[in-house]
């Protein structure tokens, strides 16, 4: 995923360069470049942190790195989301649900991203969406992580069953 990430970056003619950082920042996106932390050593990482870099190319304006400010913190939130929508698509969830994927772990093994931008992406979803959504066929679940296809319900008629509570199905 890394790699094609690049290879985006590239199409838009945004240079990439590699440098180590000190302290907790892990990239940064200004004038058509991005810097990649050097001293990240997973490629799935390296891959949530270009993305949410891109998502600064492609949704922000400006110097947002105080985050002090809300109209900063907006734009990170944009950056973020847009990262969630390009590594972990609501399709890309089903096409992993219909090749038997059924953990988190398998999931962000699967998309080649980590485990905690993959909880990140679902929260996200869930803020959007609510708990679940319905992609085509598909009911997607986000707490706890499930897919489930549609199916049809022959027609069925429901008549009381006497005089009781109860109900029976004809």
């Amino acid at each position: 995923m890394y790699e094609t990430l690049l290879h985006e970056a590239a199409e838009e003619r945004i240079e990439v360069i590699s440098r180590p950082f000190n302290g907790k920042l892990k990239g940064i996106y200004s004038n058509q470049i991005i810097a990649i932390n050097s001293n990240i050593d997973s490629a799935a990482e390296k891959a949530c942190i270009m993305a949410e870099e891109l998502g600064h190319y492609h949704m922000t304006v400006g110097n947002i790195l105080d985050q002090t400010i809300i109209s900063n913190r907006k734009q990170e939130h944009l950056a973020r989301a847009w990262s969630y929508r390009r590594l972990v698509p609501l399709d890309k969830l089903i096409l992993a649900y219909k090749t038997g994927i059924r953990t988190q772990h398998e999931l962000a093994e699967h998309l080649n991203i980590t485990e905690h931008f993959l909880t990140a992406a679902l929260q996200h979803y869930i803020i959007k969406h609510g708990i679940y959504c319905r992609v085509d066929k598909y009911w997607i679940c986000f707490d706890p992580l499930g897919i489930i296809e549609n199916f049809k319900f022959r027609h069925q008629e429901i008549k009381p069953a006497n005089d009781e509570a109860g109900f029976v199905l004809e």
